[in-house]
């Protein structure tokens, strides 16, 4: 099969014999490049000394991927994303800033900035110095972490609807942004994912509502996951609130965006580690999965759309119950995990998923390996995956800072020659 990224996109997602594999490096938050590394790849292959990269999502601290860098990378898949960062401000209104390992890069208006009194930021939501701030990236570091902002919790005055203030319908700005992001990828050929708002039940990185001024209810990483268990009542109730605004604001843009996208980012929440998982079968089955099934219904009977599931570690335990409820595409498919074996999943999954990443480990080969590694590790899960078709390269979750440019540049030899054949 030939024919356009959309196209190979398409194809993929079905499953079907296609011309080459097809690539994905930012259309999520998840599978998208460090800023500093972006800035890298710009000088080695465009030639770009003086140019800046902008920030594109300043929790992470992950690069533009603008049209011209996608189409040096190869790139089959848009981003189609809500209209503010993880702290509440747009992109937008560009301004100057150094990364602290010297790379000069553009951050939006509202990135306003504190010194920690120890070498290091906080930043603020919305960009309102004049709150607590919401996360803070220590001397040196690469990505901001949330802050503790927990309020007393009284048990007897625990209120579901505390946790679910983030929640809520879009405004129609909030509609034309993603419209106009489904439309610019369409007219240039693309595959194009959404990010759904509000989808996402109990991911970890969104709990603390960092974009959010005050908050209420349970915002403390290490409480929130005692709650799952201690509470459980109460999370299923900020679940279930949480489902019928995601329902809602899901039939929006079905209506709004149609076959201009072609698959869906549902949820991020993870539930494995290195090891195992961290959460039983039973208890993901209980309060995470009828929520899982229940979106993955709706989107299924009311789009074309494939639904994404991003999930790190050794999940595989978990695989059978994700595909039962219902999603289409497993991420970021870490193969260094245990049990994790790339031949193993396909084998066992590959007829019912299609895996989007685990193209090369993150962790160890592509920032501490020789290019030839990072090569050959490359080739080999591009021969694994994209077997029968069902697989969208990208790395096994975000390319971290320091990554070295001569093994990214590796990277891309392989997934080109592989390309070719």
């Amino acid at each position: 099969m030939t024919g356009t990224s959309r196209q190979r996109l398409q194809t993929t997602l079905a499953h079907q014999p296609m011309d080459g594999v097809c690539v994905d490096f930012g259309a999520t938050h998840v599978t998208g490049i460090n800023v500093s590394v972006v800035a890298g790849l710009r000088r080695a292959l465009l030639g770009e000394k003086e140019f800046l990269v902008k920030v594109s999502e300043p929790y992470q601290m992950l690069g533009e991927i603008d049209d011209t860098l996608a189409d040096a990378l190869g790139i089959d898949v848009m981003p189609v994303m809500g209209r503010k960062t993880m702290f509440g401000f747009e992109n937008k209104d560009w301004k100057p800033f150094t990364l602290f390992d010297g790379t000069e890069v553009l951050v939006p208006e509202e990135f306003n900035l504190t010194d920690d009194g120890a070498g290091g930021y906080y930043i603020y939501p919305e960009g309102d110095t004049s709150v607590p701030p919401s996360g803070h990236m220590p001397k040196d570091g690469y990505y901001f972490d949330a802050m503790k902002r927990q309020e007393p919790i009284f048990e007897d005055k625990l209120d579901p609807a505390d946790n679910l203030e983030e929640f809520g319908p879009l405004t129609q700005q909030d509609v034309a942004h993603y419209i106009r992001q489904a439309e610019a990828a369409a007219a240039r050929g693309k595959g194009a994912i959404l990010s759904a708002p509000g989808t996402a039940f109990g991911d970890i990185a969104l709990v603390p509502a960092c974009w959010r001024k005050h908050v209420k209810g349970i915002r403390d990483v290490e409480e929130w996951y005692i709650s799952t268990a201690l509470r459980r009542d109460y999370v299923y109730k900020v679940f279930e609130g949480q489902c019928q605004i995601a329902l809602a604001n899901l039939e929006t843009l079905a209506r709004a965006l149609g076959d201009k996208v072609q698959a869906v980012f549902l949820t991020g929440t993870d539930f494995g580690t290195q090891r195992g998982l961290f959460i039983s079968p039973a208890a993901y089955r209980d309060l995470y999965k009828p929520f899982h099934k229940t979106l993955n219904d709706f989107v299924h009977a009311n789009t074309h759309w494939k639904t994404f599931i991003h999930s790190c570690g050794s999940v595989i335990d978990l695989i059978p119950d994700f595909i039962e409820a219902g999603f289409d595409i497993l991420n970021p498919v870490q193969c260094s995990a245990t049990g994790m074996d790339a031949e193993k999943l396909k084998c066992e999954f590959g007829d019912h998923v299609t895996f989007w990443g685990g193209g090369v480990d993150t962790q160890q080969i592509l920032p501490f390996g020789t290019p030839e590694q990072v090569y050959d590790q490359t080739r080999r899960r591009i021969e694994v995956f994209n077997k029968k078709g069902g697989f969208v390269f990208n790395t096994i979750h975000n390319i971290q800072a320091k990554t070295p440019v001569k093994n990214v540049l590796a990277m891309l030899d392989a997934l080109r020659d592989a390309r070719k054949g």
